[in-house]
């Protein structure tokens, strides 16, 4: 299915990003992935190409992706999957204005980096896929981290502003909101191992990413259960706020427990 397509991966050293990296070469496409340390080894065991790339940094950004296409060739696709969470503690704006910051280049700003790179040329070519890694945060809300939730937010309307904005010149766009996953981020956070709705292996989100693409659908949910979520948060928003803040009281800070990727 992307037999030959050349794949480029931000924060693929592990968990979800390295998944999606697997299953691209599985299918026969010509990877690059990438983080914010050495990734050599990882690309190396997956059968990769491996950069350093910090997202949060424009010149990085455009680096990585110039290496990429120097080395493989024009990109197809384009997977933002770099991502940071970290938790507020007891009082919603507690975090630092740095952790704030963070969030915003990492989450958000990434993306932007990479479409502003990518655009003129895959406009140009009429081709081109751009996938965002967001969260089920993105469209619901991560108790305990008000930075996440709100950057994760911007992510979704990122991706469905290129969606929106380039769906005319051939470009495609994927938005991926999974729950919890296993992955650095949420090893040991009870309220993602315990999680009702399952505890996912970054396979299973790269599974998902897969047939959303074959279906030609803009939203990936690895957790089914969260379009449902949505579409009532949506219908009714005041008992959506009232059901999550009695979860609030019933989990507590637990979010804060998370670490970040």
């Amino acid at each position: 299915m992307f037999k030959n397509q050349i794949i480029a991966i931000t924060g693929a050293k592990g968990g979800i990003g390295r998944a999606i990296a697997e299953m691209y070469i599985a299918n026969g496409a010509k990877v690059a992935i990438s983080d914010y340390v050495e990734c050599s080894e990882t690309a190396k065991e997956i059968g990769a190409k491996g950069y350093v790339c910090d997202v949060s940094n424009e010149d990085s950004v455009k680096k990585f992706i110039a290496s990429v296409e120097a080395d493989l060739g024009p990109i197809d696709t384009y997977v933002s999957n770099a991502g940071v969470g970290s938790g507020n503690g007891r009082y919603v704006a507690k975090a630092s204005n740095e952790s704030w910051e963070q969030a915003w280049q990492i989450n958000v700003m990434g993306s932007v980096y990479a479409a502003r790179a990518l655009m003129p040329s895959w406009v140009e070519r009429g081709s081109g896929r751009f996938i965002v890694t967001a969260s089920a945060a993105g469209l619901l809300n991560q108790i305990g981290s008000a930075s996440y939730t709100t950057t994760k937010h911007a992510a979704v309307a990122f991706a469905e502003s290129v969606a929106i904005e380039h769906g005319a010149d051939g470009i495609k766009a994927n938005c991926i909101c999974p729950q919890y996953v296993r992955s650095d981020m949420t090893k040991g956070m009870p309220m993602a191992e315990n999680s009702q709705d399952g505890y996912l292996e970054p396979s299973d989100v790269a599974n998902a990413l897969k047939a959303a693409i074959e279906k030609d659908q803009f939203y990936v949910f690895p957790h089914e259960v969260v379009q449902e979520y949505f579409v009532n948060r949506a219908r009714f928003p005041d008992a959506y706020l009232e059901g999550m803040g009695k979860l609030k009281q019933k989990v507590g800070d637990a979010f804060a427990a998370a670490k970040t990727k």
